[in-house]
């Protein structure tokens, strides 16, 4: 067995109490996420999606947060992939942003919508050339029989297009959170963290608890 043991580390680059904390948590969340684009953080905006198939077996997979504002967190993907089927049977959902190097996390729970035509569009335009092509010539979480199938396609694909604007593909999208809880957790000294956790109630109001550690 491998000995793990003895790997730890302490906490100690911050405290977080709940009079430094915003009210709103879509607003909280803006605040610590502009922080970690100021860091050398690798990839801030990744973000670990859990979903869960109909027999109940989770999976996760890492996705990049594209877009926030009061309604959710936005990612697009295949809608015909893995983590979009499970999303299918069961729409509840939860990230988690791993923001190791600066000792914070955040948790979210909620439920998983489709964004608007008009959205998936409007992003999918937006993204290089390569990868719009790469959406198309990827028939995400299928099995292939080759990556020289795929990248034959994805040659395929460069010649149809080469002198044309590239279509949004039907079977890719977005997909937006629209959370319910969501939780803020900063390391601290002996095992100590500090966890805020934000619980939305009827009539739409966030109700803020710190959680033991």
């Amino acid at each position: 067995m491998m000995d793990l043991q003895d790997i730890r580390r302490d906490f100690r680059k911050g405290t977080l109490t709940r009079d430094e904390l915003i009210d709103d948590p879509i607003e909280q969340f803006k605040l610590w996420m502009q922080q970690a684009l100021t860091t050398d953080l690798v990839d801030p905006t990744a973000m670990v999606l859990a979903t869960s198939a109909r027999d109940g077996q989770v999976s996760q997979r890492v996705v990049l947060l594209k877009g926030l504002d009061e309604r959710g967190f936005v990612f697009y993907t295949n809608y015909e992939s893995r983590k979009s089927r499970e999303m299918s049977v069961n729409s509840k959902v939860s990230l988690h942003f791993p923001w190791f190097a600066i000792e914070r996390q955040v948790m979210v729970c909620g439920v998983a919508e489709k964004v608007s035509l008009e959205e998936s569009r409007a992003y999918f335009q937006s993204r290089p050339r390569d990868s719009q092509l790469a959406a198309w010539a990827s028939p995400q979480s299928r099995v292939l029989s080759s990556r020289e199938a795929m990248m034959q396609q994805l040659e395929n694909l460069q010649k149809k297009y080469a002198d044309a604007q590239i279509p949004l593909p039907e079977f890719w999208g977005g997909f937006r959170v629209r959370p319910c809880q969501i939780e803020f957790w900063q390391g601290g000294a002996n095992r100590l963290h500090d966890r805020f956790v934000y619980t939305l109630q009827p009539g739409q109001a966030w109700q803020i608890d710190r959680l033991a550690p």
